[in-house]
């Protein structure tokens, strides 16, 4: 087992999060949880999790930085149209007050979730880039500029590119490659993505790197039909 980190994760109770926040429990890890707003019906905190709540575009995250190793982001918006045609400056404002208060405490580790569709949309069916893609074109434009903020500091970060998020079991079976998920491939299990998310932590490797994650799904996962249905959700 790796050496016992202190984690703070933010986005702590999306899909991603949870994940993020389990695998790290049964790591060893101790976690500092942390939601906008946590839901009446979030189960307890549970051993080695600190809950707290912090808007990372409004309020000062000096207080819930103070004192981590390292800081997971599993931040993401809803994907409701309305959401997606004007969504809250996310991976703007809230990148930019994150660096500013992890510089502030001495916190240099940063792993955050960005896509592949930052810099390609040539992946997946043809449905899911006519119609998926263009309707996150805002958001993919805001972690566009979340990246060059990275680059610019002196962070320690990496900006993990997913493809297509999957709510699937964790396999801990996946492809990682620089920059771009490879052509035959459009999906990622928030799962696998949490396991990769929690590697780079522990290790340090893809350092100022934007390394992109996917995995071979079966074919019914991966089709336009089932795109369609996850959109409408």
């Amino acid at each position: 087992m790796a050496d016992q980190m202190k984690i703070l994760v933010l986005g702590a109770h999306g899909v991603t999060g949870q994940e993020v926040v389990k695998q790290a429990v049964a790591q060893g890890h101790h976690v500092r949880a942390a939601e906008m707003k946590w839901p009446d019906e979030a189960p307890p905190a549970g051993h080695n999790v600190e809950r707290v709540t912090a808007n990372v575009i409004e309020d000062d995250l000096g207080p819930i930085v103070e004192g981590v190793d390292a800081v997971i982001s599993a931040l993401g918006v809803p994907g409701d149209p309305k959401t997606l045609m004007d969504p809250p400056p996310l991976y703007t404002t809230g990148t930019r007050r994150l660096i500013e208060a992890m510089q502030g405490r001495g916190v240099s580790r940063l792993v955050t979730i960005s896509a592949s569709f930052v810099v390609t949309h040539e992946r997946g069916p043809l449905l899911f880039r006519t119609t998926a893609i263009p309707a996150l074109t805002r958001v993919l434009h805001q972690m566009g500029e979340m990246e060059e903020m990275l680059r610019a500091s002196p962070l320690d970060w990496t900006a993990v590119r997913p493809g297509w998020l999957l709510p699937e079991p964790l396999t801990a079976d996946y492809v990682v490659v620089p920059d771009v998920i490879p052509e035959d491939l459009i999906r990622t299990r928030h799962a696998d993505l949490a396991h990769f998310m929690l590697h780079c932590v522990v290790t340090g490797e893809w350092s100022r790197q934007t390394p992109a994650i996917a995995r071979p799904e079966a074919d019914e996962l991966s089709s336009s039909f089932e795109v369609v249905k996850e959109m409408l959700a």
